[in-house]
C-alpha cells in the first residue's frame, strides 16, 4: 500500500489517493477533530447511459430507461437482509442517489465507522436479483415515477431539458417511465451491473477523522477482484439548435414556476473543463447576486422573489446549460429580462468592480466546501468521474482575469439558444 499524498498548502488541505489493484479509485480525506465520518461508493453509470457496447463488440446494447435508478433500489435489498437494516444496527445514516451520469451509495456516522464501511462495501459488491424481488420493486418504482410526474418543480425541469435537447438522453427522466421499467428483468440488471459496477469504473471517497493507512488496509480485504471491462458509452450527436422554445404545464399550485435555460454546444461525449466551470460560476453568481442590474430589475418589477430565485450550471458528457429558476408572476417577461441583460453583457462586458466582487464571492463559497465532509466527498466523486483534479478549481479561480470572463460570455453564452419551461396553476 503506497497512497499518494495530494496537498494544497495555500489553504492547508490534503487528501490521499490510491489506484487499488482491483482498479478502484480510492480517496481518503482526513479531517482531524471532526465528529462525523462520511463515505460514498459510486459508479460512473447514470440515467444517460442507456446505450453501450463492450470494446470488442460491433453492435450496441440498448437498455430500458431508468435502469440505473432501478439498480440503485435493488442493490440495497440483499439475499439475506436489507442493507438499511444493517446500517441501523451500527447507528449510521445511509442513503443512495442516481443522477444523469452516476449512481452513489453513502453513509455518515459518528461511531462504528469501520463496521458501517464493511456493510457499504459488501452490499454494493453483492447483487441479488430474482424475478420475484425485481417484480416487487417495480411497483415501488412506479409509485416514485408517478410522484415525480406530479411534482411541478421536477417536471418543469425535465420539460426544459426536452426543449433544449433534441437527441441527448439527458432529457429523459432519471427514473424512466412506467412503460420502460416494465421491460426491466433480472438478466438486464445483471448485464448492467457486471459492465458498470466493475471496480475499474468505480470510486470510493472517505472523509473524516480517520487513519488513512488503517482504512486502506480494511478496504483491501473487502474488494473483489475482477477482470477490467472496457465499456464504450454511446451518445448521439447534439447540435446547438434547441428542440422548442416554450412549454407550459398545469399543476395544483398557487404560483407560476419557471425554468429558463441557455444551451451551450458540446462535442459528443465531451466534458466541460474546470476552467469553463469556474468562468460559468463567476457569471452566474454575478447575474443572480443582489448587486447585479438584472437581479435589481427583476426584484423591483416583482417578477422574482429572494427565496426561490436561483441558477445552476448543468453539465455532463455531451451537454452543458445555464439554468435560471424560481417563482414568477410573469415567466415570459422574466426570461426576456434575463436574455436582455446577457445580450448587454455580451456587448459591454462585465466591469472590473463587479468581476472582482463576484470572483471573491465564488472563492468564499468554494472554501466553504472544505468545512463540510459530505460536500468534500461528493465533489471528490464528481471530479474523479469527470477527470478533474480536486484542488484545480481553486487554483484556476485565483488566476482568472476580467478578459477571460468577458471572452467566455461572448463565445459560450448566447441567449439565441434558450428555452422557457413553465408550471402554471390549474
Amino acid at each position: 500500500m503506497n497512497p499518494k499524498r495530494v496537498s494544497y498548502d495555500l489553504i492547508n488541505e490534503e487528501y490521499y489517493y490510491m489506484k487499488h489493484p482491483t482498479g478502484l479509485d480510492i480517496y481518503i480525506y482526513p479531517k482531524k477533530d471532526y465528529g462525523s465520518k462520511y463515505a460514498i461508493f459510486g459508479t460512473n453509470f447514470g440515467s444517460i447511459n442507456n446505450k453501450f457496447k463492450l470494446k470488442n463488440n460491433t453492435s450496441y446494447t440498448e437498455v430500458p430507461d431508468g435502469i440505473a435508478h432501478y439498480l440503485e433500489h435493488k442493490l440495497f435489498a440483499g439475499k439475506d437482509c436489507d442493507a438499511f437494516e444493517l446500517f441501523s444496527k451500527t447507528g449510521a445514516s445511509a442513503n443512495a442517489y442516481t443522477s444523469f451520469e452516476k449512481t452513489a451509495y453513502l453513509f455518515s456516522c459518528t461511531d462504528n465507522f469501520e463496521e458501517s464501511l464493511n456493510i457499504l462495501l459488501d452490499f454494493v459488491q453483492s447483487p441479488y436479483f430474482t424475478p420475484e424481488n425485481v417484480e416487487k420493486e417495480r411497483g415501488i418504482i412506479n409509485q416514485e415515477i408517478k410522484m415525480y410526474q406530479d411534482s411541478p418543480d421536477w417536471k418543469v425541469y425535465i420539460n426544459l431539458l426536452n426543449l433544449l435537447y433534441k437527441n441527448h438522453p439527458v432529457k429523459i427522466d432519471i427514473a424512466g417511465s412506467v412503460e420502460s421499467v416494465s421491460r426491466i428483468t433480472p438478466e438486464i440488471l445483471y448485464e448492467c451491473y457486471n459492465n458498470f459496477y466493475n471496480l475499474n469504473n468505480m470510486c470510493l471517497c472517505i472523509v473524516g477523522d480517520v487513519n488513512y493507512n488503517k482504512i486502506f488496509e480494511l478496504v483491501d480485504t473487502k474488494l473483489k477482484y475482477s477482470n477490467k471491462i472496457d465499456v464504450e458509452k454511446y451518445f448521439p450527436e447534439e447540435t446547438l439548435d434547441i428542440s422548442q422554445e416554450y412549454i407550459s404545464e398545469k399543476f395544483d399550485i398557487n404560483s407560476k414556476i419557471f425554468n429558463f435555460g441557455i444551451k451551450q454546444f458540446m462535442n459528443t461525449g465531451a466534458r466541460v473543463s474546470t476552467r469553463e466551470s469556474v468562468l460559468c460560476d463567476i457569471l452566474l453568481y454575478y447575474l443572480t447576486s443582489p448587486s447585479s442590474d438584472m437581479y435589481t430589475e427583476l426584484l423591483e418589477k416583482e417578477l422574482i422573489n429572494f427565496a426561490t430565485f436561483s441558477s445552476e450550471h448543468l453539465e455532463g458528457p455531451g451537454y452543458s446549460s445555464l439554468i435560471f429558476s424560481g417563482e414568477s408572476k410573469d415567466p415570459k417577461k422574466t426570461s426576456e429580462i434575463i436574455k436582455n441583460h446577457i445580450i448587454k453583457l455580451r456587448s459591454s462586458g462585465l466591469n472590473s468592480e463587479n468581476f472582482e466582487r463576484s470572483k471573491k464571492a465564488v472563492y468564499g463559497k468554494s472554501m466553504n466546501v472544505f468545512n463540510n465532509i459530505s460536500d468534500i466527498a461528493n465533489v471528490l466523486l464528481e471530479f474523479a468521474f469527470s477527470g478533474k483534479q480536486f484542488f484545480e478549481y481553486i487554483k484556476i479561480l485565483q488566476d482568472i482575469k476580467l478578459e477571460d470572463i468577458n471572452k467566455y460570455i461572448i463565445e459560450r453564452v448566447d441567449p439565441e439558444y434558450s428555452a422557457l419551461s413553465v408550471a402554471e396553476p390549474k
